[in-house]
């Protein structure tokens, strides 16, 4: 991405923030935000969305010829064009960045900053703000931010404290260990009225969280605060333009019959689409029941929708990412299996042996059960077999299963007759080849129903979210940043 991005702004000679977008066919070609080079293919339009104080894109296209490498041969780009808001949202998000870009401030802002840097420079004196100075860095700051999420970490503020204090060093500051301490504690603040500020006008994000929202006798504005923990960027959207709870309600309605007719992908991915703001708060704010919920959204329990809700909410596609992901880091993991030592170890070695080469879909799934056992976790906590079992029993067994894959086989067959996923007693997806396959689908589906990881599978999950998938990966804990470390020797 940054090779591409490099080139980008050298071609269409531009200067500041900007952001690429490239046509999703997953979305009726739709431009979505580019999170890869792997996702443009060639001869490709890529949308430019160039950032201004006023937080109003600019526009420009170009053509790519070359996708595996992301060099492109670019003609002239144009960036004097408004781009309007998608008529499915009225924001347009992106992942928070790995390099906070710190964004230009009001001319006179801007200017005093310049003079002080100077200052800086010749005397060694660093600035001390007045205090519309410091007012239009924190506004400028925030709108810049809130272009990627409403809460932010305690390492996602330092970062943007710290960027600024590099792009500005006149504004570091004198008795602090870092610099630019206050400048962190001033952004807290300043988001946090800034939330209340959007929570008065109706922003959905910030309204689930209102007090009339929580559950009886849980009045504590503190209390299950519901919020993006996952790297989602989309996680609770604004009706489209035009649309209302009883015009969604009905729509949803009709996706019952839609979803019983043949050759009707189209219409229910438009549909889908059109409801997705809907289905996300009754997500958020009722936390259903699954049952309840398949009821009122099967569409939902389809492979090609779980994909496709995974990228409304991430903006990252699930299935080939994970499976590629999988493959890529395939050989890094049989070599941390190897090493090894104790119990786990030998568990490993024996399943790494029982493996037949070449044999994709086994080799995938070696690496998720191997996952589970080097990080002292159970994999049938993650997959149960049931080879020859009676229909009652099996019903049975997967009436007491919260969460879990399923995999039906056969003495006499090598291959499973049957892959399936489980939520709260509930078969919820079947037919899905392989265990691989079945646990990208679990991952999407706790996305989609905004589920947590299973207590006993929290390091399992942890590692295949911030480690395979890439979603929200600064902050690790202990073990998964020591796991990273090996996987990376």
């Amino acid at each position: 991405m940054t090779e591409l991005e490099d080139v980008v702004r050298s071609q269409c000679k531009l200067q500041g923030a900007f952001r690429l977008q490239f046509m999703d066919t997953l979305f009726e070609d739709q431009f979505m935000n580019l999170t890869s080079v792997n996702e443009i293919k060639n001869k490709d339009t890529i949308k430019i969305i160039q950032l201004t104080d006023s937080l109003t894109p600019l526009s420009g296209t170009m053509n790519t010829s070359d996708s595996a490498s992301g060099h492109s041969e670019l003609p002239s780009c144009s960036s004097d064009t408004i781009v309007l808001s998608s008529p499915e949202s009225t924001t347009t998000r992106s992942s928070w960045p790995d390099t906070f870009s710190i964004p230009h401030f009001s001319f006179d802002a801007e200017f005093k900053l310049e003079q002080a840097n100077g200052v800086l420079r010749e005397k060694g004196t660093l600035l001390i703000p007045d205090i519309k100075l410091k007012s239009d860095i924190l506004e400028g700051l925030i709108q810049k931010i809130v272009q990627y999420k409403l809460y932010v970490t305690d390492r996602e503020f330092e970062q943007v404290a710290e960027a600024l204090t590099k792009r500005h060093p006149c504004l570091a500051e004198r008795g602090s260990d870092t610099g630019y301490g206050g400048w962190k504690v001033s952004l807290k603040y300043k988001l946090s009225n800034y939330r209340t500020h959007l929570r008065k006008i109706g922003c959905p994000e910030v309204t689930v969280n209102a007090l009339k929202h929580k559950p009886d006798g849980k009045q504590s504005p503190a209390y299950n605060v519901k919020k993006p923990r996952r790297g989602e960027v989309d996680y609770c959207p604004s009706y489209p333009i035009g649309e209302n709870d009883q015009t969604l309600e009905t729509a949803r309605e009709e996706l019952l019959s839609d979803v019983k007719k043949r050759n009707n992908r189209e219409t229910i991915k438009t549909k889908m689409q059109r409801t997705f703001a809907l289905r996300r708060r009754e997500v958020l704010r009722g936390a259903p029941m699954i049952s309840d919920f398949l009821t009122r959204w099967p569409a939902l329990f389809d492979v090609t929708e779980v994909n496709t809700e995974f990228k409304r909410i991430t903006t990252i596609p699930l299935q080939s990412k994970f499976l590629s992901q999988l493959d890529l880091h395939y050989e890094n993991l049989l070599k941390v299996f190897e090493r090894r030592p104790g119990q786990q170890g030998r568990m490993l070695k024996e399943m790494m042996s029982a493996v037949i080469q070449d044999d994709i879909d086994a080799s995938r799934e070696l690496a998720i059960r191997g996952l589970c056992i080097y990080l002292n976790e159970d994999p049938k906590d993650l997959m149960q077999e049931y080879v020859d079992m009676d229909e009652d029993l099996f019903h049975s067994a997967i009436e007491k299963t919260t969460m879990g894959i399923f995999v039906i086989k056969h003495i006499a067959e090598n291959e499973p007759r049957d892959v399936g996923i489980v939520l709260e007693g509930v078969i919820v997806l079947q037919d899905l080849e392989n265990v691989a396959f079945a646990t990208a689908m679990l991952f999407g589906l706790i996305y989609s129903l905004n589920l947590k990881y299973p207590t006993t599978l929290r390091y399992t999950f942890e590692i295949l979210q911030k480690i395979i998938m890439e979603l929200d990966g600064g902050e690790l804990s202990i073990k998964a940043q020591n796991f990273k470390s090996k996987l990376h020797l």
